[in-house]
C-alpha cells in the first residue's frame, strides 16, 4: 500500500482571501514571532507561495485556527515539514492508545487521559480545517477522518473506564490489554458518527448497552449503577473544557426513552422495548448506527438483531408521514418566497441538510426491508443506491450529493469560525463575507447566489417525497422534537406561537413520542398525534398562558386509556380541537375531570351535544339507561357516579362555550342533582328492605333545601338536604329478618342515602351532603319525623329558618309525604309576620354576616356588600312579609329570580328591581362559570386568561376592567335597594 504524502505546500493557488489589508498584516506579524522559534514557519514567512497566503487568509478568517496556531506553534511548525495524511494517522493512533499507561494493569488517572485525548483532538483539528480549506480534502475525506478521530476518542475512553471498574473490583475485564474484548459492552455512534460524516465542530451521539451474562459483569444487580457512574466520567471526560480545551460534546440522550432509563441499559431490555415502543425516528436513528467502541462484534450482533425494527419486510409508506411530521417545518418566507441567506439554517432550514438525510432516511425505511442493498448508513451512498434501484434518478442522485457536499463545507466553514457548533448562517453582512471566503468565493453576492441555488434545489426534490406537507399557518421556525435535546430553532418557534417555556413544551411533546403514557403506547396513535401537534401547538399558542394549558392537555393524555380515536377525531374536527383548548386554557377544573375521569370526553364527542339542551327529561333518559344494567346495589352507585360526573361535565360545556346561560345551568344542574337523589333514595330503600324489611305505614321524603331547592346549583355545589318519614305507629319495628325499631330504621334510611351520595369509591363522590337545615340543625336526628317537623317549624324556628324554608321543596318520596310537606311549607309561610321584627331579625343576620364572614375581594360575589346574599335575602325578606301585605303567592322552591319577578313589582320600586334583577343575572353567570372552571376561589392575578376572557364575554364587557366596574356599580346600586327594603 502506497503511502500517502499529501503536503500543505503542495497548494497550487490561494483560494482563500483575507477579510482585510490589516487582518493580514497582523496574521503576518503574529507569524513572524512564532517564526523566531520554529525555522519551518520563519522559511515560510520568507518565500512568496500560495501556501504563505493560503496560511494568512486561513488565520484571518478564523480566529479558532490563528489562535490554536498562536498558543500551539509547534504543530503548525510539524504540519509546514510533514505529509499530512501520516500526521492524522499518528493522531488518531494517539488517541486510541490513550488509555495506555505504560504500566500493565495499571490505570491512569482521569486527569492523564483527558489531557492525552486534548492534544490529539487540538492537533488533529488544526490540521483537518487547514487540509480542508486548501482543498487538499474534500468534505467527504474530512468528515471520513474526523469520525475516525472520534471513534478512536470513544473507544480509548471506554478501555480506560473499564480497566479503571476493573481496578475497582465492580467488573472483571478478561484481558487487560484489550479490555473491551469479550465485554458485552455495545457503544454505538449514532448519527453522523455512525455514518462516517461527523461535522468540524460535531457533538456525537452514542447509545450504551451491556450484556448482564457477560464475563464483565461480576454482579449483574450492581452493573446499571455501575455503568451509570462510569458513562457520567465518559462525558465528563470527552466534553469537560480545561486548559486544553474539550474533545467532543457528548450526548447519551438517543437511547431507549432516556427520561425514564439508566445511561446504560441491558441488550435485552433495549431490544424488548423497540419491538414493542420503538418509534419511526428512532428506527431512522438507528440506519447509520455503527459500533464505535466497547466490544465490536457484540455491537455488530445488536445491530444485526436490530434489523427488523429498522427494516419492516412490507413496504413502509406509513412511516413517511410519521417521519415528516416529526420534522414539520415551518419556513420563513422573506423576499416573496426568496430563501434568505442571512440566519439561515444550513441544517434544519428549508433547503437544508436534514432534508437530504429524511429523503434518504424515508425511502430506507420504506423499502430496505426488502431490499438490502438500501441499508447502507453513508447519505451520498444510500443516494446512488437509490438510484441504481430506480427508487429516484440519476438527476435527482446527482443534485442532491452535489448539494448535500456544498452545504456540508458551509456547515464546517461556519463551525470552523470559532470552534462553536452551530448550524446558522451569520446575520451581518461583515460574518457573512467572512464565511463566502472561506468558502473561496470572491464575494458575498456570488456565495449567497450559489447557496440560494442549492437550497431551492434541495427544497424543489424534497417537496417532490413530501407533497402534502402540512404547514403552520404563516409562523416561522422548524417543529423538531426528536431525540433528548432541544433544537434552538424549535424553541424560538414555540415562544413565537406564544409559549412562555418553550423548553417544557418541548420535553411535554418529546414524552408523547416515546409512548410513556397509555395513549400513545401504540405506533398508530403516536403518529396521529405527532401529525396533529403542529395544529395543536398554534390553536394552543392563541391563548394567554398557552404553556398552562398544553400541560393541563398533557395531564389529559397521561390519563386516557387509549388515544387513536381521539387524536383522529381531533385531527379532522377543528371545532372539537378548539372546545379542548377552551377547556384546558380556562378551566382548569374541567380540565382535571377529564384527566381523571377520562370518560367523561365520551358525552363530547356526540355531534349533538351542543344542539340539545340538557332538560329534565333528557337528562332522566340517559341516567335511567345507563342505571338498568346495573346488577347490585354497589354497581348501581358506582353507575350514578360515572353518569352524574359525565352529565356534570357535559353542563359544564354548554356553560362555557356559551350555548346556555348561568340560570339554566343552575336549573340543568339542579335537576341532575334530583335524579340522582331520587335513583340513590331507591336504591337505598331496596337495600334497606332486603336486610331489614318494610316498616308497616313507612314514607319516606327527601326535602331540598338552599340552592339545590331553588334549583341554583353549580358545577361544584353541595346538596341541602332533609329526610322526613312517617310510619304506623301500631307496629313497633320492621318486618325484615333483622327488624329495627322505627327511629332506628329511618335512621339507618338516612345514613345510607348520605354514604350513597358522599362516600368516595373509585368512581369518586357523587355530592357532599350536607343537613345542618333540618330542625335543630347538628343537634337533631338525621332524620325528621313528618309531625315533629311541622312541630318545629310552627312553634320554634328562627326567622332564618324560615328564610331557609322559602327555598325548600320535595325532592322524591312517597306522594302522600310529599303533599303533607308541601302543605305545611304553604301553611308556614303563608302566616302574616310581624314584618318589623321580620326586618330587624333580618338585618341583624345580615351584619352577622359582614362581620364573621367579610368577602375576600370585590370577585366574591356572594359575599360582598349587595352580592348574591344580599339579593337572596331580599327575595326571601319579600317571601316571609308578602302574605302581611297582602300578597300571597306560593314561593317555596321557587328560584331568587322567580321569587323578584312574582313579589318585585307588588313591593319593590320599580328601579330597583330591574337593577336587582340584572345584578342577579350577572352573579349568577359569573357565579356559575367561576365555579365550573376551578375549585378555588377567584384571584384575578392568578386566574386562567382563559377564564377572565370567558367572563367578560358572559358579562358583555369589552375587559375585565370594564367588568370590574360593573360589578362595583351594581352591588352599590343593590346594597342600597337592600337597605331600604329591609329597614330594621
Amino acid at each position: 500500500m502506497q503511502t500517502d504524502t499529501r503536503r500543505l505546500a503542495e497548494i497550487g493557488t490561494c483560494a482563500l482571501r483575507p477579510m482585510s489589508q490589516t487582518d493580514a498584516k497582523s496574521v503576518l506579524s503574529i507569524l513572524k514571532d512564532m517564526g523566531k522559534q520554529h525555522p519551518a514557519i520563519a522559511d515560510l514567512l520568507a518565500s512568496e507561495t500560495a501556501l504563505k497566503d493560503f496560511i494568512v487568509a486561513a488565520f484571518s478568517l478564523s480566529p479558532y485556527l490563528r489562535d490554536t496556531a498562536v498558543a500551539h506553534p509547534h504543530v503548525l511548525a510539524r504540519l509546514l515539514a510533514e505529509p499530512i495524511v501520516p500526521y492524522l494517522e499518528t493522531c488518531v493512533r494517539a488517541a486510541r492508545d490513550a488509555w495506555r499507561s505504560g504500566e500493565a494493569g495499571k490505570p491512569l488517572s482521569d486527569a492523564e487521559i483527558m489531557a492525552r485525548l486534548r492534544h490529539a483532538k487540538r492537533d488533529i483539528a488544526f490540521a483537518i480545517a487547514l487540509a480542508d480549506l486548501s482543498r487538499l480534502f474534500d468534505a467527504r475525506e474530512t468528515t471520513r477522518r474526523l469520525s475516525d478521530f472520534a471513534g478512536a476518542a470513544v473507544s480509548a475512553t471506554v478501555d480506560h473506564l473499564l480497566l479503571s471498574a476493573h481496578d475497582g473490583g465492580k467488573f472483571n475485564v478478561v484481558d487487560i490489554d484489550q479490555p473491551s474484548e469479550r465485554s458485552g459492552v455495545v457503544v454505538l455512534g449514532m448519527g453522523k458518527l455512525g455514518a462516517f460524516e461527523l461535522n468540524y465542530s460535531s457533538d456525537i451521539d452514542l447509545v450504551v448497552f451491556y450484556e448482564p451474562l457477560a464475563p464483565l459483569i461480576v454482579d449483574p444487580l450492581e452493573a446499571s449503577e455501575t455503568f451509570a457512574r462510569l458513562l457520567r466520567r465518559l462525558i465528563r471526560i470527552l466534553q469537560e473544557r480545561s486548559g486544553d480545551g474539550y474533545v467532543f460534546r457528548t450526548d447519551l440522550r438517543l437511547r431507549p426513552d432516556p427520561g425514564a432509563t439508566p445511561l446504560a441499559i441491558p441488550v435485552e431490555a433495549a431490544m424488548l422495548y423497540y419491538e414493542s415502543r420503538g418509534q419511526n425516528w428512532e428506527r431512522a436513528a438507528f440506519i447509520k448506527a455503527r459500533p464505535v467502541a466497547g466490544d465490536l462484534k457484540a455491537g455488530e450482533a445488536f445491530l444485526r438483531e436490530l434489523t427488523p425494527f429498522m427494516f419492516r419486510k412490507y413496504l413502509d409508506y406509513a412511516a413517511i408521514a410519521d417521519i415528516h411530521s416529526i420534522k414539520r417545518q415551518i419556513h420563513a418566507h422573506k423576499g416573496h418566497g426568496e430563501i434568505a441567506v442571512k440566519g439561515h439554517n444550513i441544517k434544519l432550514g428549508r433547503g437544508g441538510i436534514r432534508e437530504i438525510e429524511f429523503f434518504v432516511q424515508t425511502q430506507q425505511l420504506i423499502a430496505g426491508g426488502r431490499m438490502p442493498e438500501l441499508r447502507l448508513r453513508a447519505t451520498e451512498p444510500m443516494l446512488e443506491g437509490l438510484a441504481r434501484a430506480n427508487w429516484i434518478d440519476d438527476k435527482t442522485a446527482a443534485e442532491l450529493i452535489s448539494a448535500y457536499w456544498f452545504l456540508r463545507d458551509v456547515e464546517h466553514r461556519v463551525q470552523m469560525v470559532r470552534d462553536e457548533q452551530t448550524h446558522v448562517l451569520p446575520t451581518t453582512e461583515a460574518e457573512l463575507k467572512r464565511v463566502a471566503y472561506l468558502m473561496g468565493f470572491a464575494d458575498v453576492s456570488s456565495f449567497s447566489a450559489e447557496l440560494s441555488r442549492v437550497l431551492k434545489t434541495v427544497e424543489r426534490r424534497y417537496a417532490q417525497l413530501f407533497e402534502q406537507e402540512a404547514k403552520l399557518s404563516t409562523e416561522t421556525g422548524n417543529l423538531v422534537f426528536t431525540g433528548q435535546r432541544d433544537d434552538p430553532d424549535t424553541l424560538e418557534t414555540l415562544k413565537k406561537l406564544g409559549f412562555d417555556r418553550p423548553q417544557d413544551i418541548s420535553r411535554t411533546i418529546r414524552t408523547w413520542h416515546y409512548g410513556r403514557y397509555r395513549a400513545t403506547q401504540s405506533v398508530e396513535a403516536r403518529e396521529r398525534l405527532t401529525e396533529l401537534t403542529p395544529e395543536l401547538l398554534r390553536v394552543f399558542g392563541q391563548n394567554k398562558r398557552a404553556d398552562e394549558a398544553l400541560l393541563r392537555f398533557d395531564h389529559f393524555i397521561a390519563g386516557l386509556p387509549a388515544g387513536i380515536q381521539l387524536f383522529s377525531l381531533l385531527g379532522n374536527n377543528p371545532g372539537l380541537l378548539s372546545l379542548i383548548v377552551n377547556i384546558m386554557s380556562s378551566a382548569p377544573r374541567l380540565a382535571d375531570i377529564i384527566a381523571s375521569k377520562p370518560h367523561v370526553f365520551d358525552g363530547m364527542l356526540d355531534p349533538r351535544l351542543l344542539a340539545e339542551l340538557p332538560t329534565r327529561q333528557y337528562l332522566a333518559d340517559r341516567i335511567s339507561g345507563f342505571l338498568s344494567g346495573a346488577r347490585h346495589y354497589e354497581d348501581t352507585l358506582d353507575r350514578l357516579r360515572i353518569t352524574a360526573s359525565e352529565q356534570r361535565f357535559l353542563i359544564g360545556i354548554r356553560l362555557l362555550t356559551g350555548v346556555i346561560t348561568g340560570a339554566q345551568a343552575g336549573h340543568a344542574f339542579t335537576d341532575l342533582a334530583d335524579l340522582i337523589i331520587a335513583a340513590a333514595l331507591d336504591a337505598v330503600l331496596r337495600e334497606v328492605e332486603a336486610a331489614h324489611g318494610k316498616f308497616p305505614g313507612g314514607r319516606v321524603a327527601v326535602i331540598g333545601m338552599g340552592k339545590l331547592g331553588s334549583h341554583e346549583l353549580t358545577a361544584g355545589s353541595d346538596v341541602d338536604i332533609i329526610l322526613l318519614y312517617d310510619y304506623d305507629e301500631t307496629t313497633a319495628e320492621s318486618d325484615g329478618a333483622k327488624p329495627l325499631d322505627s327511629m332506628r330504621y329511618f335512621t339507618r334510611i338516612t345514613q345510607r342515602l348520605i354514604s350513597a351520595l358522599s362516600a368516595p369509591t373509585a368512581e369518586g363522590v357523587l355530592y357532599a351532603v350536607d343537613m345542618r337545615l333540618r330542625p335543630s340543625g347538628n343537634k337533631g336526628p338525621v332524620a325528621t319525623r313528618i309531625n315533629a317537623f311541622a312541630k318545629y317549624q310552627w312553634e320554634e324556628a328562627w326567622t332564618w329558618e324560615h328564610m331557609a324554608l322559602t327555598r325548600a321543596r320535595a325532592l322524591c318520596g312517597e306522594d302522600s309525604l310529599i303533599a303533607e310537606a308541601n302543605a305545611i311549607f304553604r301553611e308556614v309561610l303563608g302566616q302574616h309576620r310581624d314584618v318589623a321584627k321580620v326586618s330587624a331579625d333580618v338585618s341583624e343576620m345580615r351584619g352577622l354576616i359582614d362581620k364573621e364572614k367579610p368577602p375576600s375581594d370585590l370577585w366574591d360575589f356572594k359575599l360582598i356588600p349587595g352580592g348574591l346574599v344580599d339579593i337572596e335575602f331580599i327575595a326571601q325578606y319579600l317571601a316571609l312579609i308578602a302574605p302581611a301585605r297582602g300578597v300571597d303567592v306560593p314561593v317555596n322552591g321557587t328560584s331568587t329570580a322567580g321569587v323578584l319577578s312574582l313579589l318585585g313589582a307588588d313591593l319593590i320600586a320599580p328601579g330597583d328591581l330591574d337593577t336587582v334583577q340584572q345584578a342577579l343575572a350577572l352573579f349568577t353567570d359569573l357565579s356559575q362559570i367561576i365555579r365550573l372552571c376551578i375549585d378555588t376561589d377567584f384571584d384575578l392575578k392568578d386566574a386562567p386568561a382563559g377564564l377572565i376572557d370567558l367572563l367578560c364575554r358572559a358579562a358583555d364587557a369589552p375587559d375585565v376592567k370594564v367588568l370590574e366596574a360593573d360589578i362595583r356599580r351594581l352591588s352599590k346600586a343593590v346594597r342600597r335597594t337592600f337597605q331600604a327594603i329591609v329597614k330594621p
